[in-house]
């Protein structure tokens, strides 16, 4: 009898991903187990997009050249220290690559985003999950658990998927604390939605430190999360290289590169989704309040609030999914008894108060 052909040990090791359910289900649902922008794209986008299809004859620009120049200019990072994504989650597991040996460390607070147990895991190396403190990502016991063998820190800023999110003083702090050879990723997806700080403020600090990478995306406010298109801004040269070292040459599509690339520069765009998102999360929030439920102080456009035990919690998120409002459990994200529920449009958040109303 002959030997079946074998998977690389790796395949084992990988998590599976918990991908939220409703993708294919079509009709009147309310969308707010992903955390995506209720704002489709910007119309010049969309034209960007357009004109972009006539040339799928070509391989898109494997440097990410026009859009890395636009970001360079949006952030005055140089051109050289940007690195173009498919998605922040192809960032993160290039991050693995590039940035963990065999058997190295790499620590992160738990919960947060479900990517990181991807890095080690398809690394091969050590995770170390650091307990949240009354939902906020805890530095000071992140430092605690560097070692000899530590490598890389991924630190959620806000964090997904509790919302929470720490000043930048208390970051920058922890920085000047961490073995200059330990690499740290400051994953900032939601900050444009922050008040805890400006959004930009990471960026004054970014210079100190060649061994931090600022990662930020399209998916979110700008409302491009079909295209797949995140960046990191890098505080070294070799860290950028080392990102496009690990990557296939053309990573991020011509029509993904087209639309980022238009919409970066419609700053005033955004601060106007910022600000409905907002008025959003104070709708929600009274709203739960108003039943008695108290939601962590969100800084990005989601909330994170405890609905009771876990048969309690997946009990609500199936009912809610019955009356056409698709909710993310907070078992699949590391915390039983939680609900996730992203800002929506007003009659969808209007519409999820009173079915949740109903259930309670």
């Amino acid at each position: 009898m002959s030997a079946r052909a074998r998977f690389s040990q790796r395949v084992d090791r990988l998590p599976k991903y918990p991908a939220a359910p409703g993708y294919a289900w079509k009709g009147d649902i309310a969308r707010l187990a992903s955390n995506e922008s209720p704002d489709p794209p910007l119309p010049q986008v969309l034209e960007a997009a357009q004109r972009a299809l006539t040339d799928l004859n070509r391989y898109p620009d494997p440097t990410q050249g026009e859009l890395r120049e636009r970001l360079a200019h949006r952030y005055d990072v140089p051109v050289e220290r940007i690195a173009i994504g498919n998605g922040g989650s192809d960032l993160l597991i290039a991050a693995g690559d590039a940035l963990l040996e065999y058997g190295a460390e790499v620590i992160y607070a738990w919960p947060s985003f479900s990517m990181y147990p991807h890095l080690a895991q398809a690394a091969g190396a050590t995770e170390i999950r650091v307990p949240l403190k009354d939902d906020f990502i805890d530095l000071d016991a992140m430092l605690g658990q560097i070692t000899a063998a530590t490598q890389l820190i991924v630190v959620c800023n806000p964090n997904n998927p509790t919302s929470t999110a720490l000043p930048m003083a208390e970051i920058e702090a922890f920085l000047a604390k961490v073995p200059r050879h330990i690499w740290v990723i400051l994953d900032e997806a939601y900050i444009e939605y922050s008040l805890v700080d400006d959004p930009d403020a990471s960026l004054d600090i970014l210079p100190k430190y060649a061994n931090l990478a600022l990662m930020r995306t399209f998916s979110k406010v700008y409302g491009l999360c079909g295209l797949r298109v995140g960046f990191v801004l890098c505080g070294s040269v070799e860290m950028c290289q080392a990102f496009y070292s690990v990557r296939q040459p053309f990573s991020v599509n011509a029509v993904a590169q087209a639309a980022a690339s238009e919409a970066i520069q419609h700053q005033d765009a955004v601060a106007q989704r910022v600000e409905r998102a907002i008025a959003a999360r104070l709708q929600l929030d009274d709203g739960l309040r108003k039943l008695g439920i108290v939601p962590r102080a969100s800084q990005a456009n989601f909330s994170w609030f405890r609905v009771g035990d876990g048969e309690a919690e997946i009990a609500i998120v199936g009912e809610l999914a019955n009356r056409g409002v698709l909710v993310r459990s907070g078992t699949a994200l590391g915390e039983a008894g939680y609900l996730r529920v992203t800002y929506g449009q007003p009659h969808e958040n209007a519409r999820f108060l009173s079915e949740l109303a109903t259930l309670l």
